[in-house]
């Protein structure tokens, strides 16, 4: 689950739980969340849209605003859980120590302020030096994320930007201290193909050569499999499963990773219609009582596992497979599930 040369997480996320109070009901975003990652990795965490993924990078900054509440859990960053810092300390851990690049990175900079006073606040808000000297280095950050001819660009605002250079405005303030920990949530949303391949190119980049652990937040499974290191899925404010990218595409288990994957078109292949995941993913104000995603999975039906509406299953790690983790009773011991044994032992025997 870590890297092998440090086993120490930079990031542990534990039984984080984030709810939100509506006139509607309360809100379950995210519902007992456990991850961690290792220095200088790339985690990608991806799930459908409403699954709870931006709330966890929110949650991690200490910005999650009402009606939303932090109620239970630990976000323990190099060892010090960060619930329990007070805003005046989270101010000099944000932009310094982690960072974060927002969705809509032209929606994200100040309208007001030109591209050059927004990145050198960055500067002057975590170090003392001047205003002047400050510039200069958003000068030479925009030269060091590829924003063509930055001296002007810098004197220039949001709406000047495209959105791929905003993206790379942003990219470059969220890097300008040199993290420890980058967030990245949706960072090549709404941008053409050509632009997120060079977004994605430059977001590695500077990756390796700052050795910045990342936690990447997606839909797109394609820019998974093109950036990240290890995989965590995750559904209904749960984490269903977490292994390396590899194993994740070759050898996934969950019945709804398994879904994600087969709904990716591939190129060359051509099929009449993309496979689809049946059903609605479930209402957050009243959750099922077993598995979440158990009204939608084909397994359950094929296999006939009436325990996986009755119960949830817990996130496990396979003994013969100490990198993966998977949220589902097909893979665990239970005295209804003796019929699918030999479901079980062909997972180990591939393992």
């Amino acid at each position: 689950m870590v890297n092998e040369q440090n086993n120490t997480p930079i990031l542990e996320v534990k039984n984080l739980k984030v709810y939100f109070y509506t006139d509607d009901g309360v809100v379950k975003a995210v519902d007992g969340l456990d991850f961690e990652v290792a220095p200088g990795e790339i985690l990608g965490l991806v799930g459908e849209s409403g699954c709870g993924k931006s709330v966890t990078s929110f949650s991690i900054m200490q910005l999650v605003d009402s009606p939303g509440k932090i109620l239970d859990g630990e976000i323990l960053f190099k060892g010090e859980n960060l619930l329990k810092k007070t805003e005046k300390e989270m101010d000099t851990i944000r932009g310094k120590q982690i960072s974060m690049i927002f969705q809509q990175p032209q929606t994200s900079l100040d309208p007001v302020y030109t591209i050059a006073n927004q990145i050198a606040e960055v500067f002057q808000t975590h170090s003392k030096i001047k205003k002047k000297e400050a510039e200069i280095k958003a000068v030479e950050l925009l030269k060091l994320v590829g924003i063509p001819d930055p001296i002007e660009k810098a004197k220039g605002y949001a709406h000047q930007m495209s959105g791929g250079q905003a993206q790379r405005v942003m990219i470059a303030m969220a890097l300008a201290l040199q993290p420890e920990l980058l967030l990245a949530d949706e960072p090549t949303t709404a941008l053409d193909v050509t632009i997120q391949a060079q977004i994605l190119d430059l977001l590695r980049g500077l990756q390796r050569e700052f050795n910045t652990a990342m936690v990447l937040i997606t839909h797109d499974l394609g820019v998974i499999a093109e950036t990240a290191e290890r995989v965590a899925i995750m559904y209904a404010g749960r984490i269903m499963e977490v292994a390396d990218v590899e194993t994740t595409f070759d050898s996934p288990l969950h019945p709804y990773t398994n879904g994600l994957i087969a709904s990716v078109p591939v190129l060359g292949n051509v099929r009449d219609r993309l496979d689809t995941i049946q059903g609605n993913v479930p209402n957050l104000i009243d959750l099922p009582e077993g598995c979440r995603f158990a009204d939608r999975c084909e397994k359950r039906e094929e296999y006939g596992l009436d325990i996986c509406m009755r119960k949830e299953p817990e996130l496990i790690t396979l003994p013969t497979q100490k990198r993966h983790q998977v949220r589902c009773w097909l893979y665990q011991d239970d005295e209804e599930l003796k019929h699918i044994a030999p479901l079980k032992i062909q997972v180990e025997k591939e393992g």
